[in-house]
């Protein structure tokens, strides 16, 4: 996404069943920019693991906690100096309530905001600057709506998005001072745009119009592999869509992750966020887009099987757009001729897939470019993903 003279490096403090999206939007987005993350959590080590939640309204009057999967940290809590970071993300989820009363964590945040260094929240980890007293004097803070009182109570100033029905429909985040805080993941894309902007980056493109890109995607699309991109082009202001071909605008696609356990040959599937389509598969003009991208999960085992998205990808092919796709994703392009003396990131699992669809599987960690095709093996290489995504839409970001 572009080389940079300064290197920024930020703390990503965690802990069991933080929020999963909350987490993984801003630190793989921050990796592909070249930023360094260290992620931690009290009384634990580097490559200890913490228990990561998906958060999401499945038709009762509360979200509902699904445990998801697990984040690998990357450094040891009692090493860390806040002096040597730019700014310290801090994910929502329940850890935070344990957080708030470990006087370690409290200094912690505490001499970020002292250093007046950025301090990123969301949902529900804003209850870190209540204890710090981060918020004291009026600082203007953004949460979920629970939270208000709270913010009151700390001396802080509530502010919520004007005219807003849903918590869908928040895009907002609000910046004071050092503390940029997000109601939750809707607002990721904007909330990410913000703390790249406050950490120094500088978001250019090549094209006169921004970038728009074309999601396709349908019930268990792989919750990473839609949501960590989505909200990334967002972040660099690129115009995006998801669509399906079975469903309208404001409908729901169930997601899945994938949790690799102890002694297992294969990860489990499990339920993940769901994920919101955005525009009406009649409405798709292919002319409006610069790329198409096909996300993994099973979702490509329905999207092959249907004659519209097939003949969409055949389209978007007679115009020489970009294509991209992520783990199973390749599936649909297979389908299409795409593939064809292709060159693809591929796990063991594709290998045949991409072999007898004429391309070369290419086993390797990362994201893999061929003109205008960008491949990554799984949504772990989301990292390298954008950023060979970014550079074939003609997005950087420079710090």
């Amino acid at each position: 996404m572009g080389s940079s003279s300064v290197q920024k490096s930020a703390l990503l403090l965690c802990g069991d069943y933080m929020e999963a999206y909350e987490t993984l939007v801003p630190l793989y987005i921050l990796q592909s920019f070249g930023v360094s993350v260290h992620c931690v959590s009290p009384n634990r080590d580097s490559g200890d693991r913490c228990v990561m939640a998906a958060h999401d309204f499945t038709g009762l009057e509360l979200y509902t906690e699904l445990v998801v999967d697990q984040l690998t940290l990357t450094a040891s809590f009692d090493d860390v100096t806040p002096d040597n970071y730019d700014a310290i993300i801090i994910p929502g989820g329940r850890f935070t309530e344990i957080l708030s009363a470990d006087e370690r964590c409290v200094d912690l945040v505490a001499r970020f905001a002292e250093l007046k260094k950025l301090i990123f929240t969301s949902c529900h980890s804003q209850v870190m600057l209540m204890a710090a007293g981060a918020l004291a004097g009026g600082v203007k803070c953004t949460a979920f709506e629970s939270m208000k009182p709270l913010i009151e109570f700390s001396g802080g100033e509530w502010w919520q998005q004007p005219g807003i029905q849903s918590m869908f429909e928040i895009t907002d985040c609000v910046k004071d001072g050092n503390v940029v805080s997000t109601v939750g993941w809707p607002t990721l894309g904007h909330g990410v745009r913000v703390l790249l902007e406050s950490l120094g980056g500088q978001v250019s493109s090549l094209k006169e119009n921004q970038a728009s890109v074309l999601f396709l995607i349908g019930d268990y699309v792989e919750d990473y592999g839609i949501n960590v991109p989505f909200r990334a082009l967002q972040a660099l202001g690129c115009k995006v869509d998801a669509v399906t071909p079975n469903k309208k605008k404001g409908e729901m696609c169930a997601t899945l992750v994938y949790d690799l356990e102890k002694a297992r040959q294969l990860p489990a599937e499990k339920q993940g966020h769901n994920f919101l389509v955005t525009a009406c598969w009649d409405d798709v003009c292919v002319d409006d887009y610069d790329c198409v991208v096909v996300p993994g999960g099973r979702s490509p085992e329905l999207l092959v099987m249907n004659p519209k998205a097939v003949a969409l990808v055949k389209k978007f092919d007679e115009k020489d757009k970009v294509f991209a796709a992520i783990g199973q994703g390749k599936l649909l392009l297979a389908a299409t001729g795409v593939l064809k003396g292709k060159r693809c990131a591929s796990g063991k699992g594709m290998k045949v897939m991409v072999k007898v669809a004429g391309g070369e599987a290419v086993v390797s960690k990362g994201c893999v470019t061929d003109g205008k095709l960008v491949t990554a093996a799984s949504a772990s290489d989301l990292p390298a993903f954008l950023s060979g995504l970014s550079s074939a839409l003609g997005v950087s970001v420079m710090f």
